[in-house]
């Protein structure tokens, strides 16, 4: 059978030249398929959480992969309904979540890497959202670098998007693709799984899974067609001209200017000039040029149109047509908006978008600049602040400096990472201040120092680009190791055309999925090399290891300290032990089975001089 790379590399040439794809419910026959899978989430957060029955990542097994593979060849396999929960959103409102089981996890992220692989060749290069190698920060830079010139500015919102998606109308567009009736039935069965809350069952009568592997990638194909109406459709209908026609008021006092200084009138000729940097070389209302340009991300879209504003009123009443009469969906009246680039600033994807006008700086007139919304700035600091001034937070007092100083830090790049495209980044500034006032006297309050003891303990300079800056560092010196090092400050607040995520972590990276593939496909217990009934053992993070009121520590939680590892491959009976809280066996010890099943324990055998057992 080929490996999972294979087969994806095969559906993604299918994708890419548009055939319709066949037989893929077989795929999901391939152990590969899962185990890449399994790689791929095993260190989600939310691995190791509960859906609607005690199964989590804890405890995966290349038997538990079999015995899904064999359920799912026989069409046996059964979707278990999600757990509901909710979470809060930014305008007080609530989200609803769907926590699946793990088993429907790993299931979905196969089914996931299928669809992906087939259908990312063919989507738009306009769509940024839930797509790899692309973001927010894409979105935001093609807008930045391709926008110039735009009037105005068309917001749109879907209502509800992924609660409304209709199940008829997805399936159908799957349907004109993927000729598998088996995987369809899947898709379907997904879709009409239910919900669980307060243990009362409700059906899914509409919409993908929030919370599910696979509801991203079925929004986009859903969405996709959105996408297609406005590239085909609407951009062309749009779009003439190669160029704005001359200005004549330009055109004139540029002639006038010639004839001035073929006369010696330099006086006239610096006159006129000073006009023309008032005034665009271009007609501004070229009834013969238009553009439209277009961004989405998930169910936020963005379009600009360079064109009169009776335009962009047809254009959003032909996008609420489409998505009502062919998708099933709504515009959200609220947030569905109509901007003047130049006199009002639309959002989108949390920052503030204008047509800059500058009369003394000519060449920024008509680029699009991104801006970081003053009430972004204002919320943000209001978080370290009381009565205008920082305030300690005493419910970090009890953990060390260490963990303090890169808590703010990882705070604070967050939100100067996300905004290093905008035009005015610098007004972070407020924000830098407040949070250090409050890291000061959070480390004050603790130490029961003064704050200018603590800046003196703390501060020091560290090298940057553009030169040294000021910084507070925390380090930890371990023997015969590096030390620990955590640093609040030191980021600049400098605009960047491309910003690129790279968080300077302060502690080593986690080892990449492969290894601990090859440590499941050599099923073998690490603690006493038994080869039966081999699974992972696996926790949220490495300080659960340090319970307190533990005298000593067992050999699991040596192994796994020792490895700085959240996983270690188990046999079924360590990692019951490890479970139960009894000692687990070792390397050289082997069950006793001739006693009860409640009197087993683990005892050393002696062996011959051949190695085997008398």
């Amino acid at each position: 059978m080929r490996n999972a790379e294979d087969v994806l590399n095969v559906i993604q040439d299918r994708g890419r030249r548009g055939l319709p794809l066949d037989d893929v419910y077989r795929q999901l026959y391939s152990p590969d398929l899962y185990l890449r899978a399994y790689g791929r989430i095993y260190s989600n957060e939310g691995a190791m959480t509960r859906g609607v029955t005690t199964e989590t990542v804890d405890g995966m097994s290349l038997e538990k992969i079999q015995s899904i593979i064999e359920e799912v060849r026989y069409e046996r396999f059964r979707w278990t309904p999600a757990r509901r929960t909710y979470i809060p959103k930014s305008n007080g409102k609530v989200r609803p979540l769907g926590i699946p089981t793990w088993r429907d996890k790993l299931l979905q992220e196969v089914m996931r890497s299928l669809l992906e692989a087939y259908y990312e060749p063919q989507f738009s290069d306009h769509s940024h959202g839930f797509r790899p190698r692309r973001g927010c920060h894409t979105a935001l830079t093609a807008i930045g670098r391709t926008w110039n010139g735009t009037k105005w500015f068309i917001e749109g919102d879907i209502k509800g998007c992924f609660d409304n998606i209709d199940h008829e109308v997805l399936l159908s567009i799957l349907r004109e693709k993927i000729r598998d009736n088996r995987f369809l039935r899947l898709v379907e069965n997904l879709l009409k799984a239910g919900y669980l809350e307060d243990w009362s069952y409700r059906p899914t009568m509409s919409g993908t899974p929030q919370g599910g592997i696979i509801s991203p990638i079925l929004s986009n194909i859903y969405l996709d067609r959105l996408d297609q109406f406005v590239e085909q459709t609407l951009i062309p209908e749009h779009t003439r001209g190669r160029e704005r026609k001359e200005n004549p008021v330009y055109r004139a006092n540029r002639y006038q200017m010639r004839v001035c200084r073929k006369k010696g009138d330099w006086e006239g000729a610096r006159e006129l000039e000073k006009q023309n940097r008032q005034l665009p070389r271009g007609l501004p209302d070229d009834p013969d040029y238009r553009r439209l340009r277009y961004a989405r991300y998930a169910d936020d879209f963005l379009l600009g149109l360079i064109g009169p504003k009776v335009e962009a009123e047809a254009i959003k009443e032909r996008l609420r047509t489409l998505l009502q009469d062919q998708l099933k969906l709504e515009l959200s009246q609220d947030k569905t908006l109509i901007t003047h680039a130049t006199t009002e600033a639309a959002r989108f994807l949390g920052y503030e978008l204008v047509n800059q006008h500058d009369d003394t700086q000519r060449s920024i007139n008509g680029a699009i600049g991104l801006r970081v919304p003053a009430h972004v700035v204002e919320s943000r600091s209001a978080l370290y602040l009381r009565n205008g001034k920082p305030i300690h937070r005493p419910e970090l007092t009890r953990d060390d400096d260490y963990s303090i100083v890169q808590l703010y830090q990882a705070e604070y790049r967050g939100y100067v990472q996300y905004y290093q495209l905008a035009v005015n980044v610098c007004w972070l500034g407020k924000l830098r201040w407040a949070m250090e006032g409050s890291l000061l006297k959070t480390l004050a309050l603790k130490h029961k120092m003064s704050v200018a003891k603590i800046v003196r303990k703390y501060q020091t300079t560290v090298p940057t680009d553009h030169g040294p800056r000021k910084c507070y560092e925390v380090r930890v010196i371990r023997e015969g190791k590096e030390p620990l090092v955590a640093r609040f400050g030191g980021i600049l607040l400098r605009r960047k055309r491309v910003a690129v995520l790279q968080d300077q972590s302060t502690q080593r990276f986690a080892p990449g999925s492969n290894e601990l593939l090859k440590r499941v496909l050599a099923n073998e217990c690490e603690l006493c090399g038994s080869r039966i009934k081999v699974q992972v053992h696996h926790i949220r993070k490495l300080s659960d290891l340090n319970a307190k009121g533990r005298k000593e520590k067992p050999l699991w939680v040596q192994t796994m300290v020792t490895r700085k590892r959240k996983t270690l491959v188990l046999c079924q009976d360590c990692h019951k032990a490890v479970h139960a809280g009894q000692p687990t066996r070792q390397a050289g010890m082997e069950q006793v089975t001739g006693e009860p099943d409640d009197a087993k324990v683990s005892r050393p055998v002696r062996r011959g001089a051949d190695g085997k057992v008398p």
